[in-house]
């Protein structure tokens, strides 16, 4: 299949909660997370072609394109004269543990996976995604999940539709400094996923990322005032969930435009097309 331009969105995502549960002989952590899904995101646009080049089209980037998620997704399923020229939208910030790269490389992966013809199945493209990070292959798998080992081993959920105010603190976090921290809680006990829903969960980076970035620690405590507010991974964002879209948004015009900040409906399947998921 070779269509003209194909454009979507590629979700972010919110990690619910997050335990790390011990630290490998390779260095991977071994962890237990739910990962939110989102409708709200970046705009990637996909037109393939016959060229056998990958071109990247993206303003707000600053990251050579060898290195870049998106063109090393198309690699892993270009052959021959396939190519296309991607162009993004971006609206995910960078450092903010929302998954904007993994979501741009799953989404990359699904839709030159349709336009190319390819007809990879979904779980040989979540085991092509796992190299290019923790968070690719429940992205590819388009459906909010239950994460444990190092991210890989996904059980789909289905939970009530919530809304989230997220803010978008001014720093960007180093997730591979607060993994590497000697102070990061590596030793959370397992639990089962009624745990979570009986309140028993909690981000085992927050702590450090509060004491390291005082803007990240400012912003926990701007939400807290409205209820348990919450890092996303290693952050830097943080969040609080509401039970409708009013509740989140006289929430937000509370902070009379203090914090730059986000209002997203969670989803529990990926907004992409039927076709592409």
């Amino acid at each position: 299949m070779m269509p003209g331009t194909l454009s979507l969105l590629s979700p972010a995502k919110l990690n619910l909660f997050l335990h790390i549960t011990g630290r490998r002989d390779d260095g991977y952590h071994e962890l237990q997370t739910l990962f939110q899904l989102l409708d709200w995101g970046d705009r990637l646009s996909f037109t393939p072609n016959r060229s056998g080049r990958i071109t990247l089209e993206c303003s707000a980037m600053d990251i050579p394109p060898e290195e870049n998620l998106i063109v090393r997704a198309a690699q892993l399923l270009q052959q021959g004269e396939l190519g296309a020229h991607i162009a993004v939208q971006k609206h995910i910030p960078t450092g903010a543990g929302l998954g904007g790269g993994s979501s741009n490389a799953a989404t990359t992966l699904l839709a030159l996976n349709h336009l190319w013809g390819r007809d990879v199945p979904r779980a040989e493209l979540q085991a092509m995604a796992g190299p290019l990070g923790a968070d690719v292959p429940v992205f590819v798998g388009a459906h909010t999940a239950w994460a444990e080992g190092t991210g890989e081993i996904l059980a789909p959920v289905t939970l009530p539709e919530r809304w989230y105010l997220i803010l978008v603190p001014d720093c960007h976090v180093s997730t591979a400094e607060i993994f590497s921290h000697p102070q990061l809680t590596r030793n959370s006990i397992p639990i089962k996923m009624a745990a979570f829903f009986e309140g028993h969960s909690r981000n085992d980076c927050q702590p450090l990322v509060r004491q390291l970035y005082p803007q990240v620690d400012k912003a926990l405590k701007v939400l807290d005032k409205f209820g348990e507010a919450r890092l996303t991974g290693t952050g830097a964002c943080v969040f609080l969930g509401f039970d409708s879209e009013i509740q989140a948004s006289v929430t937000r015009e509370q902070l009379q435009g203090e914090w730059t900040s986000i209002l997203a409906r969670g989803v529990n399947t990926s907004p992409l097309p039927i076709e592409l998921v």
